[in-house]
């Protein structure tokens, strides 16, 4: 095993922390400049000495509740078979929903 490879641990693993502008933003698959000005809009992140830090989950929350969707970054772990019936689930109970809403005339 590599000294680069103990340092990241294994590839395929998430990791818990997002640690720098860098990596927040490649995990959302954004320029670090609209990562930082997300941050400025409420993203969260937090000063970690002179880095900032975040969590994948804290980031799927905060991009739920800004598109009022449920929301998941896909990252090469996740099961996209799982998400995408996660996504079905959502977008039917939204149709039901909407067909038992009272029709306006």
């Amino acid at each position: 095993m590599t000294k680069a490879t103990k340092r990241r641990g294994s590839p395929n693993v998430q990791p818990e922390v997002l640690k720098g502008w860098q990596h927040i933003a490649a995990f959302l698959g954004e320029p670090p400049s609209v990562v930082q000005r997300w941050a400025s809009e409420g993203m969260p992140v937090r000063k970690q000495g002179r880095y900032v830090e975040t969590t994948p989950d804290e980031l799927n929350a905060w991009l739920g509740k800004e598109s009022g969707k449920p929301v998941h970054v896909a990252t090469d772990e996740t099961d996209l078979t799982a998400e995408l019936k996660r996504g079905l689930s959502f977008v039917r109970k939204e149709a039901e929903d909407k067909a038992a809403q009272p029709k306006r005339k």
